[in-house]
Formats: structure tokens, sequence, C-alpha cells
């Protein structure tokens, strides 16, 4: 049995959470919020069998894309403002943080 905690950009997760229906993968989606943009982010906690985690990889895979997007940094009051720090810059986001732990114990009620 292995725990999969995945996190994924909250555009994607309808998406995923409809795979997982599909597939018969009980998750536990969590809102969560995070990251070098403060934004919203899904938390997906999935407990599975061993020989089934690959086709849940695969699926979290098939569904989170990375995609660019502007944001405007944060303004430090500590710095010397300069004309450049107000301009919105180009960033990668999205995709997953995924990680599969070893479960010991697996029970539901």
């Amino acid at each position: 049995m292995k725990l999969i905690i995945a996190i994924v950009q909250d555009k994607d997760s309808n998406r995923l959470s409809s795979q997982f229906i599909e597939a018969n993968v009980r998750a536990t989606k969590l809102s969560t919020t995070g990251g070098f943009l403060r934004s919203g982010n899904t938390t997906f906690m999935i407990g599975i069998d061993e020989d089934r985690v690959d086709e849940v990889l695969a699926m979290i895979k098939s569904t989170s894309h990375a995609r660019d997007q502007f944001m405007t940094p944060p303004v430090n009051l500590d710095v010397t403002m300069d004309g450049a720090s107000a301009y919105p810059v180009e960033v990668q986001v999205g995709g997953a943080t995924v990680f599969v732990l070893p479960i010991e114990q697996f029970h539901q009620f």
C-alpha cells in the first residue's frame, strides 16, 4: 500500500478529479496555497495498492500541465525602488509535485 500526495494547480484539479472517479481511484481533495506565486493549489491524498501507483502517476502527469504566466513581483520596501521591479515578469507555473510514501496500515471505516 502507498500514499500518493499530489499537489497540482487549481486549473488542473477538476479534470484530474474526474479522471480519478472514472478509474475508481479514491482521493481526498484539499484546497492549499503556496509556492512562489502564493497561488491556489489542490492537494490530493490517495491511498492506493502498490500495483496501481504507475497508473495514478500517469493520470497526474497527463492532466497537470506547466504553463507560462505573467506576475508582478512583490514590492520590497527595504530596497531602493528601480524602474524594473514594477514590470510583470513571465514565470512557469503548474505541473505537479508528487510524493509517494509507504503505508504501514490503511483503514476505511
